[in-house]
């Protein structure tokens, strides 16, 4: 939680209230989905698109477990998040947004083809935002 500017659920009852006004879905075709590990059967984070109606923006946002950092589960549910966006969606773009500090997660960015447009105040952090553009995605894709 330390680079989300978002504050953990005080209780499991708050947590489940969260979930149930949570609109995504039926809004927007789009929400932070669980991400499982088959071998373990584990629920190990999670990943996904979301929508911010006040800027009119779809952003890419992951969080996994501690223990499940640095094996590539945030990159590659990205990237399928990413290609769901522009090919199931028809988004023309999508954003990242992290905390300067949060040298993994920019990386993560980076890798999933995002590119670094402008910082910006992160809940009084210092943050970046990166984008893909649709014809960006789709060359990149091509020169595969």
């Amino acid at each position: 939680m330390k680079y989300t500017g978002d504050k953990s659920f005080a209780s499991i009852i708050e947590a489940k209230e969260f979930l149930k006004a949570y609109d995504q879905y039926e809004k927007y075709n789009v929400g932070r989905l669980a991400v499982i590990n088959k071998t373990e059967n584990r629920f190990i984070g999670w990943c996904g698109l979301k929508y911010s109606q006040n800027v009119n923006e779809y952003d890419i946002g992951f969080r996994f477990f501690r223990k499940y950092w640095n094996k590539g589960y945030a990159t590659e549910t990205s990237k399928a998040c990413i290609d769901f966006g522009f090919r199931k969606l028809g988004l023309n773009k999508i954003i990242g947004r992290a905390m300067k500090e949060n040298i993994a997660s920019i990386k993560v960015l980076e890798k999933i083809g995002l590119i670094y447009m402008k910082d910006f105040d992160f809940d009084r952090h210092s943050g970046v935002i990166y984008e893909i553009t649709k014809n960006k995605y789709e060359q990149t894709i091509a020169n595969r």
